[in-house]
């Protein structure tokens, strides 16, 4: 998966539980609670694993369950998010930091990578 240029000034990355998946980006940003805040070697590895998600083909449902939002150390509002559909392999990338062409993105749900990442959401959620 293409992350914006941005993705290298990251520090900190909060990892949201999406509570409704049908109208996830209500206010422009990802609706959710955030279930673990991850910081500087968490965040690259984290953001490595999602650079490393192949791509694949999304099927239809776009109901996403997960999301990060990719803070840098300076300002409070986000540099993006993404939120994951495991379910159909899709993910939508959102914020100032976003070109056009990467707002929308395919992954291989089956890849190592992507059931790496699934596994840390879940582990999360566990606590």
């Amino acid at each position: 998966m293409r992350l914006p240029p941005s993705h290298e000034e990251a520090r900190l990355l909060e990892v949201v539980r999406i509570t409704d998946p049908a109208g996830p980006f209500a206010a422009g940003t990802v609706r959710g609670e955030v279930v673990d805040v991850w910081a500087e070697d968490e965040v690259r590895q984290a953001l490595a694993l999602v650079g490393g998600l192949p791509g694949g083909e999304r099927s239809r449902c776009f109901l996403p369950g997960w999301a990060v939002r990719v803070h840098d150390a300076v300002d409070p509002e986000p540099l993006f998010e993404i939120a994951f559909c495991f379910r159909c392999d899709g993910a939508r990338l959102l914020g100032r930091e976003v070109p056009a062409e990467l707002r929308f993105q395919d992954f291989d749900g089956e890849s190592p990578a992507s059931q790496e990442l699934l596994r840390r959401f879940r582990a999360c959620e566990r606590g």
